[in-house]
């Protein structure tokens, strides 16, 4: 699709949602959205971030936890009542604890799936029946990661919740845009974003992170100019599909060359991760999804 700014949508007066925009990414996607005109509805577990982050923005903020899947369907009405029917939701609610596989909980693999892919999945769905049953169009934005492309060790559930997230919005993005109502979904892959999610991770070799306000950018750019995938840096991209095209011999020698097997574990400073790992971990007296402080979104 051309990229001039004469094929720009235009944002101003849409109703946008963002899942988990108390911080980082979410929050900085609600600036640049507030900028662009739109009305911005952020909803987010800890609800005094996504209040003083509405405020900053001339938005509204709403309790929200995605796991919740009666409380997300709650939290549209009210948005409906009181701002107005939803354009677009961004789906960028996400955790990411990081563990070897065998010193992973139970409890810390179903939260991740909860919160990362579950939710995605009921936001999505919930808001095309929506779109349909009005007859109007409407844009679903799902931040996946790179994670969601390319595996992760240190981070094998966190990489299945990802994978899932890019494989459901590629089918979807199939399945509707045959349908009479245009619907548009979109998965986001950024690599490492600096934000509290990649708290204690050190810069892995040969990638380099990128600032939340990158991925807002291709956020809102998706937004205005409507297409299935979108990566951050875009050089990602042909890097993936590099990957794809290449024999997987030739690419597990290469990621033992550069000892891809090591590069998310031997790069987390545990002390400086500590806090964070902390916040996101499910209570243990529970086997499902769990509460947690905030959520929020990224990755390698």
């Amino acid at each position: 699709m051309a990229r001039g700014t004469h094929d720009a949508r235009t944002l101003a007066g849409k109703v946008v949602v963002i899942t988990g925009g108390g911080r980082g990414i979410g929050a900085a996607t609600a600036r640049l959205l507030a900028g662009e005109g739109a009305r911005v509805v952020i909803g987010d577990l800890a609800e005094r971030l996504d209040e003083e982050t509405a405020e900053a923005v001339g938005g509204v903020g709403l309790a929200l936890d995605v796991t919740d899947h009666a409380g997300f369907d709650a939290f549209l009405d009210q948005v409906e009542c009181q701002v107005g029917p939803v354009d677009a939701l961004v789906n960028n609610a996400g955790i990411m604890p990081l563990a070897r596989i065998e010193d992973e909980s139970d409890e810390a693999a179903a939260t991740q799936v909860a919160v990362n892919l579950l939710a995605v999945i009921h936001g999505t769905k919930e808001m095309v029946r929506r779109w349909k049953a009005r007859g109007v169009p409407g844009h679903v934005v799902n931040i996946s990661s790179a994670a969601g492309r390319v595996p992760v060790a240190g981070a094998a559930t966190y990489t299945a919740t990802k994978h899932g997230v890019s494989g459901f919005s590629n089918a979807l993005h199939t399945e509707l845009r045959t349908d009479g109502v245009p619907i548009v979904v979109t998965a986001v892959h950024p690599v490492i974003v600096r934000t509290e999610l990649a708290a204690g991770l050190k810069d892995t070799r040969g990638v380099p992170p990128v600032g939340p306000e990158d991925v807002a950018a291709a956020i809102v750019d998706a937004l205005k100019r409507p297409r299935r995938d979108v990566y951050v840096p875009s050089r990602l991209g042909f890097l993936v599909k590099l990957a794809a095209a290449t024999p997987l011999a030739f690419n597990d020698f290469l990621s033992r060359a550069f000892k891809a097997e090591r590069a998310v574990l031997d790069a987390v400073d545990s002390a400086a991760r500590r806090a964070y790992e902390d916040r996101i971990a499910p209570a243990p007296t529970t086997l499902g999804p769990t509460v947690v402080p905030s959520n929020e979104k990224e990755p390698a």
